[in-house]
């Protein structure tokens, strides 16, 4: 069984910090690119930034400059420095990964359970 295990959500104020964190656990032969979605009411969920096993980063218009996407490898973990953040920012971050389990040959997609952001203004 392979998880993803999200954390470090809450409420802060506009222009206020949060970390996210997510490990992956489990039976795992390697993770290919990780990444980061959101979705908030009544919007389709959208990709915020994603990285590659060799550190490559992509991220959202709407965010670049402000977050942060880095990994640990070692750790099987994902993180996501927010910064400067607005209500816009407001929604679920789910954690995602490109995982090959134990045994197999090929990756599939495994989501975290999400975690809720709240920015107020």
């Amino acid at each position: 069984q392979v998880q993803l295990v999200e954390s470090g959500g809450g409420l802060v104020q506009a222009g206020g910090s949060l970390r996210l964190s997510c490990a992956a656990s489990g039976s795992i032969f390697s993770i290919n690119a990780m990444g980061w979605y959101r979705q908030a009411p009544g919007k389709q969920r959208e990709l915020v930034a994603a990285i590659t096993s060799g550190g490559s980063t992509n991220y959202a218009d709407s965010v670049k400059g402000r977050f942060t996407i880095s990994r640990d490898n070692a750790k099987n973990t994902v993180y996501l420095q927010m910064n400067s953040l607005k209500p816009e920012d407001t929604a679920v971050y789910y954690c995602n990964a490109d995982l090959v389990p134990r045994g197999w040959y090929k990756g599939y997609d495994y989501w975290g359970q999400g975690t809720q952001v709240t920015v107020s203004s």
